[in-house]
Parts: structure tokens; C-alpha cells; sequence
């Protein structure tokens, strides 16, 4: 089974629709999502349309799905996500905003090697950035291989016989093959809002037959992104950090 992985799209439209182009042309059997498709970008109704059409064998919430449909108050954001979120809450269609806030909270199990969540498999919320959260993940999860996103940058962790790795993620595209009695930690990095400082349009697709993880960068056309965030009256920063990937 070739899984599609998206996360983080963030309303995103032009970002999702280079990732599918691309993914479509290098072939996938089923979507998991990982949260997070809107705040931030101008299209939030078009991209949760477009993520209905592709219907998720699994898919959870983000914390700014959360927010954006009322689940939660933007306790913990920043001024310009609240902005965001406020205006993402504003003009979702009400069955949008209903099918949000019926998205689960991860983790969730895909098969008997795949489990998702957003954040972490011990806390939705939590970002894995660190050793010590990358490791207590490994512990946590249950699966051989999981995916999770929220960070916005690409990263792969192992653990093997009690032995833990950071293998990176960044740059070119990279493969990542699945060893035997080894458990993964995999970000593929965010479709809509990358933060590792390249611009590009993140995704992945995990092979269980091949037993690999295929992470890969895309451009898209970031500038009509942009156009649209400046058109919507989002905050002027969330069209300049398209620009430069952070």
C-alpha cells in the first residue's frame, strides 16, 4: 500500500495542488492527513473540499482546526494566528465547520504498521522538536512507523534495540528505508507553511510494501498564494514567510 501523507496544509490551495500533481504522477493508493488544513492561508473552504474529495482512509485534527471551528478558544497563539483563526472561523460554511470539529484526535491507527497524529502519539498539542519529546514518542507509539506534523519541518527519528538516531530530513528528497525491529518517527513537512527555510511544498508517501518512507519538496506558486492572503486582509507577515519558508 502506497499511502499519500499530507499535514499542515493551512488553507493552502496552491501548495495542495502542487503536492497532489505531483504525488498523482508518482502514484499513491489511499490519503492519511495529519491536521492542520486550515489557518493561515486564504482558502480554507476549498482546501477541506478538496481533502473531502480525496476521502482519508485516516485523518485527525490540528490545533488550528480546533480553534477554527470552535472547539477551543486561541488560548496560546500568537497574535497573527489569532487574527488568522478569527477570520478562518468567520468564513467557513457552517458544514465545514461542522465537519472540523468532528475530525478525531489522533492518534489514530492506519494498519498494523502505520499509526498518525498531529502532534505527538501522547499529546496532540506537543511539538517534537527535541531528543527527549522525539524519544518519549518512540516509547509512546504503538506502531512500527509513526507520522506525525505540527512543526512544519521534516524530520525523521529511529529507535533500534533501545538505541536512538536522528536521521534528518532536509534538503533534497530523501528516502527513508524501514528496517526490521526498528520503530520511526516521520514528519514529511508542511504542505502549506514550511519552516525549515525552504519555501517548497512538503509531503511524503509511505510504501509498506516497499517498507520505505518517501519524503519529497515541491515548488508551487507561492506569489498567487501570497496575492490571495494580502487580497483576504490576512496579517502582511503570512504572505512573506511563504516566501522564505519560515
Amino acid at each position: 500500500m502506497r499511502y499519500l501523507v499530507l499535514t499542515d496544509i493551512h488553507a493552502n490551495l496552491e501548495a495542495l495542488d502542487a503536492c497532489m500533481a505531483e504525488a498523482t504522477g508518482r502514484g499513491f493508493d489511499r490519503v492519511l492527513v495529519l491536521g492542520d488544513l486550515v489557518g493561515y492561508g486564504a482558502d480554507p473552504n476549498a482546501v477541506i473540499a478538496h481533502i473531502q474529495a480525496l476521502n482519508p482512509v485516516a485523518i485527525v485534527r490540528g490545533n488550528h482546526d480546533k480553534v477554527a471551528c470552535g472547539l477551543e478558544q486561541a488560548e496560546g497563539f500568537n497574535a497573527v494566528a489569532k487574527a488568522a483563526v478569527q477570520w478562518t472561523l468567520e468564513v467557513l460554511t457552517p458544514a465545514h465547520r461542522q465537519w472540523l470539529a468532528s475530525l478525531p484526535q489522533g492518534p489514530t491507527m492506519v494498519d498494523d504498521a502505520i499509526e498518525i497524529c498531529h502532534g505527538s502519539p501522547f499529546d496532540e498539542d506537543t511539538y517534537i522538536f527535541d531528543e527527549l519529546d522525539a524519544v518519549h514518542a518512540l516509547k509512546t507509539s504503538v506502531r512500527s512507523l509513526c507520522l506525525f506534523g505540527h512543526t512544519h519541518c521534516p524530520a525523521v527519528f529511529r529507535l533500534s534495540e533501545g538505541k536512538f538516531e536522528d536521521l534528518g530530513a532536509g534538503g533534497a528528497d530523501t528516502q527513508v528505508p524501514l528496517r526490521e525491529a526498528s520503530k520511526y518517527l516521520v514528519n514529511p513537512g508542511s504542505v502549506g507553511q514550511p519552516r525549515d527555510g525552504d519555501p517548497r511544498a512538503a509531503f511524503a508517501i509511505a510504501d509498506t510494501g516497499a517498507r520505505r518512507v518517501e519524503l519529497f519538496r515541491i515548488g508551487y506558486a507561492v506569489e498567487e498564494a501570497q496575492a490571495k492572503v494580502m487580497k483576504a486582509g490576512l496579517p502582511e507577515v503570512l504572505a512573506q514567510r511563504l516566501g522564505i519558508g519560515r
